[in-house]
């Protein structure tokens, strides 16, 4: 009789279901996560981790080890991935049946992204605001995360051929499931973007596709990551990433008065519980804006 599939194993042809499906890479990074730790904890207790040992009673005792370890947000996202990988393996007949059929999904507050402030902006664009090649690209970064509220990932693959700077003022950006759309950005973005551009022709990687260019080649997401920790430090600015940005763009729309239709649409989301998400880091200033502007208690 065969030996039951290893989870490790079932992992590879997993990632190639989810690499099919559109998946970003950072969630394909994360559900896999959840089949490793939980393989992990299943050796640990001295069980073979294999499709035998995929019990609801086992999953149950994992998240019940990972709640006395880990935040409300990191054991929901472990419960998110293995899930995934379950009902996968139930479609191709790799176990029986689901073993997570009527477990309740651990509930995780939503915890509000500081957005970035516009002092700590302007220290992040004094920081790069020299003539060299790192000065112009980390430059034009800072502004499209600013200016467009690009994801990380959708910035950093970026190809030159995804900047419109004559027709549109436009990037055509991929986002999640690989749906492109085009995004606006303004004069100063363009500027920066075309002092960058014009350098870049003169780069040794030049006639790479990537937009953005380091000394061994284009950039990936950990390229970008690395230059926004590095400028942060020189401008001051604690924990920078782009979502920080991103968030800081969204409330910056709302404030602003600008629709939730078109925010959805330029940001690329789906579903309304985004907007959510992502005007709740700053809604309460939101609120007091809008309260003194209306006045309501002064009409009388």
């Amino acid at each position: 009789m065969a030996m039951p599939e290893l989870l490790a194993d079932l992992a590879a042809s997993f990632r190639r279901e989810l690499r099919a499906a559109g998946k970003a890479e950072r969630t394909i990074v994360l559900y896999g996560q959840s089949i490793r730790f939980f393989s992990d904890w299943l050796t640990e207790q001295g069980r073979r981790p294999d499709t035998d040992a995929l019990t609801r009673h086992a999953i149950v005792g994992w998240l019940e080890a990972l709640h006395d370890k880990q935040s409300p947000q990191t054991v929901l996202t472990r419960f998110k991935g293995l899930r995934r990988f379950v009902r996968w393996a139930v479609t191709e007949g790799e176990i029986p049946s689901d073993p997570m059929v009527g477990l309740e999904q651990p509930s995780a507050p939503a915890k509000p992204v500081p957005i970035i402030g516009d002092d700590e902006v302007v220290r992040l664009f004094k920081v790069t605001g020299g003539t060299t090649f790192t000065d112009r690209r980390d430059h034009a970064i800072l502004r499209v995360l600013f200016d467009c509220g690009l994801r990380i990932s959708e910035c950093a693959r970026l190809r030159v051929e995804d900047v419109d700077l004559d027709d549109h003022e436009v990037l055509y950006v991929i986002g999640k499931g690989s749906k492109p759309r085009a995004v606006p950005f303004g004069a100063k973005t363009a500027r920066a973007l075309d002092r960058y551009l014009r350098l870049r022709r003169a780069h040794r990687h030049a006639a790479l596709p990537g937009l953005w260019l380091g000394q061994r080649g284009a950039f990936s997401v950990d390229g970008v990551e690395e230059a926004l920790k590095r400028r942060g430090s020189q401008a001051g600015v604690a924990d920078l990433h782009a979502h920080r940005f991103r968030h800081g763009w969204a409330h910056s729309w709302l404030a602003a008065g600008g629709q939730e239709r078109d925010l959805m649409r330029l940001a690329g989301w789906t579903s309304e519980a985004m907007l959510d998400r992502y005007g709740a880091s700053a809604a309460q200033e939101r609120a007091r804006a809008a309260h003194k502007r209306l006045a309501l208690g002064d009409r009388i």
